[in-house]
């Protein structure tokens, strides 16, 4: 473990070498462990025994535009709570011109995934304009986009790879909403006729999208 990780166990959860912890690395499943070492510059610990297999997560993305900082540190720590694989925060239109913080964003990401035992931490991309990351969009996965005040049906349950568009504060600019609509793997949403904040709409929507089947 690095020094941040080590600092994190030894000041604040006042751990020592012998304690045991469990450990995840995203691939291996979940490990009860014992601190072997713990030191200013890192740590290092022992797998004894495998608690958790890794097992598939939603293959879902999200696409938030920029919104105000504490509000996108919101979205992302709900949106790894849900299981989302990837986040990309993009620049629309009507965008909020602060630029996100990478590393802080992981970082919330990393304590949210420990705190709901989520065995993977999403990937969270650098900020990419609308439009570029609409030219290169990935087949075989449809981008669910949610869309004020439209006559369109809620989001259908997504088993397989999927994406939720979220637009900014004050909607999408009207050519972008134009554009949007000729896309082939475009799907036009509502979340119902109440407006959304932004980082409401995120979780709404995702929430949508993993609910279960009917029994």
């Amino acid at each position: 473990m690095d020094e941040p990780q080590a600092r994190y166990l030894g000041t604040v959860m006042r751990h020592t070498v012998g304690d045991r912890l469990r450990l995840f690395n995203g691939r291996d499943g979940e490990w009860r462990a014992r601190i072997t070492t713990l030191g200013k510059r890192g740590a290092l610990a022992e797998a004894e025994r495998l608690l958790r297999p890794q097992a598939p997560e939603p293959d879902h993305w999200l696409l938030l535009s920029i919104i105000k900082r504490e509000a996108l540190e919101w979205a992302v720590e709900k949106a790894t709570e849900l299981g989302v694989a990837e986040i990309h925060p993009i620049v629309t239109a009507r965008s909020q011109p602060a630029r996100p913080n990478p590393d802080r964003l992981r970082a919330i990401a990393i304590e949210a995934a420990e705190q709901c035992e989520r065995l993977t931490v999403p990937v969270i991309h650098p900020p990419r304009p609308l439009e570029a990351l609409l030219r290169d969009w990935p087949a075989g996965r449809p981008l669910v986009a949610a869309i004020e005040r439209g006559e369109d049906a809620p989001p259908a349950r997504q088993a397989g790879p999927a994406a939720l568009l979220i637009g900014p504060e004050g909607g999408f600019d009207p050519r972008e909403l134009d554009a949007m609509r000729r896309l082939p793997f475009l799907v036009p949403a509502s979340l119902g006729p109440r407006i959304l904040r932004a980082e409401t709409a995120a979780i709404v929507g995702l929430a949508l999208l993993q609910r279960p089947l009917p029994s």
